[in-house]
């Protein structure tokens, strides 16, 4: 009898935070998931150990290794893009290398990681990009650069979804509020100020992202492609 098939899953960005309950929940379903890290060696080789996982370290800023990575693990059948960086402030003070590094991570990245993927990912496979709700609204100042990203992926994901349908191959975004993640804590300065913005005031838990994603990349999800999927507590209601 031969053995069921296992998804091939690429999580880029998964040692910490949302990326590291997608590695768990994915491989938890019995995938086989391999994820990249940039610098968290320690907590990718514990995460690896935890879910059998395979980690990779990949920078997602370094366009020629992360395209060399997707194309070494296809073909693919689930490419889920998590890596991002978020670039706060004055825009009058914020260093320029520092915002180009944000757009290479969080809209180049993406595109070309998702066309690589896309030459050699089966019919009716799954690119999933973790965007945000700031890619619709920003109450608040210092983020002009960070939503600009974030809008940029929209168009991306419209325009893939386009590409990839006639395969059946579906390309969405899933656009969290604020998560509990050592990046953005429940506890942290700004909550208070980002509850006060949501319908349901509270942070959002990374297995509620990571769940969500599972839908995504399900069967059931078949006819959901090119679409901005928000889960942010009502943030941008």
């Amino acid at each position: 009898m031969s053995r069921p098939h296992r998804p091939k899953t690429l999580i880029l960005g998964g040692s910490r935070g949302i990326g590291a309950a997608l590695v768990r929940k994915f491989a938890g379903d019995g995938g086989d998931v391999v994820f990249t890290y940039a610098g968290a060696h320690e907590a990718a080789a514990t995460l690896a150990a935890e879910t059998g996982a395979r980690a990779i370290r990949v920078d997602s800023a370094d366009r020629d290794a992360l395209v060399a990575a997707v194309a070494a693990e296809g073909p693919i059948d689930i490419l889920l893009v998590n890596a991002g960086t978020a670039v706060i402030g004055d825009p009058l003070g914020l260093e320029a290398d520092a915002v180009d590094n944000m757009i290479d991570v969080n809209v180049r990245a993406p595109y070309f990681a998702a066309v690589e993927a896309g030459r050699t990912m089966p019919d009716n496979g799954r690119i999933l990009i973790i965007g945000s709700t700031n890619g619709d609204r920003i109450p608040f100042a210092g983020a002009a650069a960070y939503a600009m990203t974030k809008s940029a992926m929209q168009g991306m994901v419209r325009g893939l979804a386009r590409d990839f349908g006639p395969r059946g191959i579906t390309v969405n975004s899933i656009q969290p509020g604020p998560v509990d993640t050592d990046m953005n804590p429940s506890n942290g300065p700004m909550a208070d100020l980002m509850h006060s913005f949501m319908a349901i005031g509270r942070h959002a838990h990374a297995d509620e992202i990571a769940d969500y994603a599972a839908f995504l990349a399900s069967p059931a999800a078949a006819m959901i492609t090119g679409s901005m999927q928000t889960i942010d507590g009502g943030f941008g209601a």
